[in-house]
């Protein structure tokens, strides 16, 4: 997308440059387009004419499949993480493409919108049952957007996304859960006997997300200060770790630990040397049995299938231990004042009846 700014007697055009590697956000380059708005407009069009892509290859009709394929995925690729552009591609193959992937661009009605978000509504689950509101609306986004491509391409007259979109928007966010300290302590006491107890220890000691400690290596770890550095997160592409950058600029961090979490962390090094798997330097601080990375998607796992073992407890997400971690730090900064650290607030835990060290 581009627009046009005027700063005094002279015209910039303002382009979408991708995203910031580092950051995250979105990046705009500023062309100086002169003193003639006329000459603005048409570097304006330009512009959008060369990051719309190249033109389909294949003439006759173009199908929204080859055109979701062909044009829209890989324009996208340009410009969003690789997590982003997997998903799309994952959204499009399975959901769009096996159902309305043969209509011609010039073919296809809201009609065949509706009926590919009822059918993935009641039956597109893996399961024969429905997608959530969500999922069918991000397919929606999806394929409104590729329209919009579409549209400014001139190979469509109309966005026929546009008249169904009223009845897709997202869900109300829920309200994130957490535990108390007594359900933490309940929780990690009786995690202590898994194999990754050391990385739930960790996350629920750091509020740390999920694909943050899945990106830790032990060169991140510095044992003379016990100081733990949070460089990146770890994504599964296709089987593949990918590392990208943390979520945000204030997401490049230090946590300082405390000593119980030194020695548990310690015992998980010394438990890999013993077992014959890669605890170097420059390893992965969490592995399967194997060796591998630990895919982020497992820690949800194991943290679902330890809370189905425990059914007194509260239910919640394995991104809630951060906010159960955010909410036990406040309630124990506010009872022992200002000065108060991070290292110490475990001592919430602790007080509740668990004792890691054992």
């Amino acid at each position: 997308m581009a627009y046009i700014i005027q700063r005094q007697d002279r015209f910039y055009v303002v382009a979408y440059d991708g995203l910031d590697p580092l950051t995250g956000k979105e990046r705009r380059r500023w062309h100086p387009a002169g003193h003639d708005r006329h000459e603005a407009e048409q570097m304006a069009e330009r512009i959008e004419r060369d990051n719309a892509g190249p033109a389909p290859v294949r003439g006759g009709p173009t199908h929204l499949g080859e055109f979701l394929t062909d044009t829209w995925l890989p324009m996208k690729r340009r410009h969003v993480r690789a997590t982003t552009a997997f998903r799309y591609s994952w959204f499009v193959d399975r959901y769009i493409n096996p159902a309305i992937g043969q209509v011609p661009l010039r073919r296809l009605r809201a009609d065949h919108l509706d009926g590919l978000y009822d059918q993935l509504a009641n039956t597109g689950g893996r399961n024969g049952d429905g997608l959530a509101p969500k999922t069918v609306h991000e397919v929606h986004v999806i394929v409104r957007s590729s329209l919009d491509l579409a549209l400014r391409r001139q190979l469509v007259d109309t966005n026929v996304a546009q008249a169904t979109n009223a009845r897709h928007k997202r869900q109300t966010r829920k309200v994130p859960r957490a535990w108390t300290a007594e359900e933490l302590a309940t929780f990690l006491a009786a995690a202590r006997t898994h194999r990754l107890y050391p990385a739930l220890h960790l996350t629920a000691c750091t509020g740390m997300r999920r694909g943050e400690v899945a990106g830790l290596k032990w060169s991140d770890l510095d044992r003379s200060t016990n100081r733990l550095s949070i460089n990146r997160t770890l994504q599964s592409l296709a089987g593949e770790p990918v590392e990208f950058p943390v979520k945000t600029r204030a997401s490049r961090r230090c946590i300082d630990l405390d000593e119980v979490t030194m020695e548990v962390l310690a015992r998980w090094r010394r438990r890999l040397a013993r077992d014959g798997l890669p605890h170097g330097i420059d390893d992965w601080m969490f592995v399967n049995t194997t060796g591998r990375f630990v895919n982020p998607e497992s820690l949800s796992q194991l943290f679902d299938r330890l809370q189905r073992t425990m059914p007194d407890l509260t239910r919640i997400r394995f991104h809630d231990m951060r906010h159960t971690h955010a909410s036990l730090l406040k309630l124990s900064t506010v009872a022992l004042g200002a000065s108060f650290g991070r290292v110490e607030y475990r001592a919430t835990i602790w007080a509740a009846g668990f004792d890691v060290v054992a």
